[in-house]
């Protein structure tokens, strides 16, 4: 008999999960995607063999469970559940393995440090269980609790912060729950959302030299034991890491900058081709939506109304997972679009000799001296990329960049 597993949350469109359960246990996992007024008629009559469980619902399965495991039933937490042979539902929750997992590959130690953990639903109350056993204070943060987003000056000494809120999550990126510069003794910052790859909090984190950690790790952790517990067979520890490093170099986009005719957009086209991936050309966007060449808007509107429709385009395109970026010259010119670009991609810059760029149809490269254009961004693409390529042509470009990223 063929097994049904899936997942359980009211919006499931940015979830990496079919993919993960695909590779661990090739079973069939479908996405329930359960408004609050569905949710009863859905578990007590859905057909289905296990699920996971996700936000809203990691608190409100638990009244349908006629067992739980110790470690759910001590955390009040549940994001797996099992229809047993007399159909009654059991839960588990492999969020406690994912966190830990998460901790044990940043080498973050917890033991006598102060945690701000932000949030208070069910992954709040795992990340708690697992910082408490290792020894942490830990401060939860909410919008109504004693310890809330007005009063945090009083817990300035953290060492750590978790975010196990939704704030920042995709298609909402760009958004942090608090701003890490108040924590000056911080030593890290932890974020369960894995998409996007770099939330508005960890980036912040970075830019103060904090190290910051996603969730991705986490996700596939917990679902390769969720997936031990469908399938009822031990499965590889080593799997989640391999899986975690696939999935994060074909999920994030591959960026390209550049000097302006570099060959960002016929290299793009290529790689997107060679990867089977989506193309997206950021000045042809920009056109498109415009209804004017680039020229033209340069003429008509100047060059600051078109780098704020460039940075609101490039928010937008920026969002996708395992997309091809084909970026402008100038992109660099805006600090904002340097995390706009990170939140989500791997960034290449494509090298080439400025006296073979072309100046058609490019009006900063016409109306200014290349090698001055070129002192002036060549600092800006190596501080923004991620590693550099000479373009030798679009096929053979593309497959460097392929070999580069091992994707």
């Amino acid at each position: 008999m063929i097994k049904r597993f899936g997942l359980l949350g009211e919006k499931l469109g940015h979830s990496f999960s079919p993919r993960i359960h695909r590779e661990l246990g090739g079973y069939e996992y479908r996405l329930y995607e359960k408004s609050p007024q569905e949710l009863d008629a859905f578990l007590r009559g859905g057909s289905f063999d296990g699920l996971n469980v996700t936000i809203p619902y990691k608190q409100a399965v638990i009244p349908y469970c006629s067992g739980l495991s110790p470690r759910a039933q001590a955390i009040g937490s549940v994001n797996t559940l099992i229809r047993r042979s007399d159909g009654t539902l059991w839960g588990d929750n492999t969020d406690y393995d994912g966190f830990s997992a998460m901790l044990d590959r940043a080498g973050v130690a917890a033991a006598g440090k102060k945690a701000l953990v932000l949030g208070s639903g069910g992954a709040s109350k795992t990340v708690q269980a697992v910082l408490r056993g290792r020894g942490a204070d830990v401060v939860v943060v909410s919008r109504s609790g004693p310890n809330h987003y007005e009063n945090l000056d009083r817990h300035a000494g953290a060492r750590l912060v978790v975010n196990t809120t939704p704030v920042g999550m995709y298609p909402h990126n760009g958004a942090a729950a608090l701003d890490v510069a108040r924590f000056p003794g911080c030593e890290a910052v932890l974020d369960v959302i894995y998409n996007p790859a770099r939330t508005r909090l960890m980036l912040d984190a970075e830019a103060r030299g904090i190290p910051a950690f996603g969730g991705l790790l986490m996700l596939v952790e917990q679902a390769r034991r969720a997936a031990e517990i469908f399938t009822g067979r031990s499965i590889d520890a080593a799997l989640s890491d391999r899986l975690t490093g696939r999935l994060a170099r074909e999920t994030q986009n591959i960026a390209l900058i550049g000097m302006p005719g570099c060959g960002k957009t016929t290299v793009g086209r290529a790689l997107a081709a060679l990867l089977g991936r989506p193309f997206y050309d950021v000045d042809g966007q920009i056109e498109a939506r415009a209804g004017m060449g680039i020229p033209d808007i340069f003429a008509r509107q100047g060059e600051k109304a078109f780098r704020a429709l460039e940075t609101r385009t490039l928010a937008e395109l920026s969002r996708e997972s395992g997309a091809v970026l084909a970026t402008g010259g100038g992109v660099v010119t805006r600090s904002e679009n340097r995390d706009l670009l990170r939140q989500n991609s791997t960034v290449v810059w494509l090298r080439r000799d400025i006296g073979s760029l072309p100046l058609t149809g490019r009006p900063v490269s016409q109306r200014t001296p290349l090698d001055r254009l070129a002192a002036e961004r060549t600092p800006l693409y190596r501080a923004w990329s991620d590693f550099a390529l000479d373009v030798c042509g679009p096929e053979e470009t593309a497959r460097a960049i392929q070999k580069e990223l091992n994707v």
